[in-house]
């Protein structure tokens, strides 16, 4: 299993289209910055899930308040229409929980490297949020994922994305870093070519 291929599975051209217009914004750089926004979401949710205490809490929400149930109707969420009271749609809670205090450095860096509007990339990546954490919430529903699976998915995730090029590698260096910026530079300067250009392709 693939968490980013599952992803992917939900945003069809639709969806991006959407993104692009709720943000207002050029589709293409919509997309762009959207592989950037899923890689280092991915990302950290591995990292967290592979400390006891905090793969613990991550379970927890997800049990809590992420069942996949907003998927249902993504459209809607992904047009910003869903209630950000919500614990299961409140993009910028999730950001919070799962970024912690590299959520405005992961959006510099994905702005320089997408070319995306810094404001309209923290609104990216509060729309995206919500949708990452449903996908996440309704695989380990369906398939029964204890702690260990859910860290195993999570880090196969990332270690299969690994081998497209050295983008991941420089993601995790950003959200382990101490943050003099240097590193966001570095990541930002590599472009986000990890995935694929995932959503360009439809």
């Amino acid at each position: 299993m693939n968490l980013l291929d599952m992803i992917q599975g939900q945003m069809d051209d639709g969806v991006v289209s959407q993104l692009s217009k709720t943000i207002r914004a050029d589709k293409g750089a919509t997309a762009t910055a959207a592989n950037g926004v899923l890689a280092t979401m991915v990302t950290a949710l591995s990292k967290n899930a592979a400390k006891p205490e905090q793969g613990q809490a991550l379970l927890n929400a997800l049990d809590r308040d992420h069942d996949g149930g907003i998927l249902g109707n993504l459209m809607n969420v992904v047009s910003g229409a869903g209630s950000q009271t919500s614990r299961a749609t409140n993009g910028m809670g999730i950001l919070e929980h799962v970024l912690g205090g590299k959520t405005n450095n992961v959006m510099q860096m994905v702005s320089k490297s997408s070319g995306l509007d810094l404001l309209k990339t923290g609104e990216l990546m509060k729309l995206l949020a919500p949708v990452v954490m449903g996908v996440l919430g309704k695989t380990r529903k369906e398939k029964g994922l204890d702690l260990g699976g859910l860290t195993g998915l999570l880090s196969g995730t990332v270690s299969q994305a690994a081998k497209g090029g050295q983008e991941m590698g420089m993601i995790s260096k950003l959200l382990d870093a101490d943050g003099d910026g240097s590193i966001m530079d570095d990541v930002a300067g590599m472009g986000m070519k990890v995935l694929g250009n995932m959503f360009r392709k439809r």
